[in-house]
């Protein structure tokens, strides 16, 4: 419960209790009934189960130097996020290198023919290079 809910108990139960005298007898043996009944379809308070983990202190323990592995468990998560990292730049400076590349070869063949410049300007152009590229 937030506080909100709580103060609003506490405010109905001030109301309640306020007009308990002027109620009929009747009725308040029908509340004592009915808060009885809640008390005991109530929860039990289950207790907080906690998770302590135990350190040791540097002094204590020897510090850096107490478990000699423990660098290992850290470089086993970070050491193939890494390699993946690099796979990933690697593949992405051969696919350009490979986009380099291949422009390249277009520009010198384009440039190496004998073509007018109106030929360049057709529509077909564009196909044509395009059906030589395969």
């Amino acid at each position: 419960m937030n506080t909100e809910d709580i103060n609003f108990a506490y405010r109905v139960r001030h109301a309640l209790n306020e007009k308990l005298d002027d109620l009929p007898a009747s009725t308040t043996d029908r509340l004592a009934a009915a808060r009885q009944a809640a008390m005991a379809r109530k929860k039990a308070d289950a207790p907080a189960s906690v998770r302590v983990t135990q350190t040791a202190p540097a002094i204590a323990g020897g510090g850096f130097f107490a478990n000699p592995f423990a660098w290992f468990n850290r470089a086993s998560v970070a050491l193939p996020l890494l390699l993946a990292m690099g796979g990933l730049v690697g593949v992405y400076q051969y696919e350009q290198q490979q986009s380099i590349v291949e422009l390249a070869e277009m520009d010198a063949a384009v440039l190496s023919d004998e073509l007018p410049l109106s030929a360049y300007l057709d529509q077909g152009f564009g196909a044509y290079l395009e059906t030589r590229e395969q």
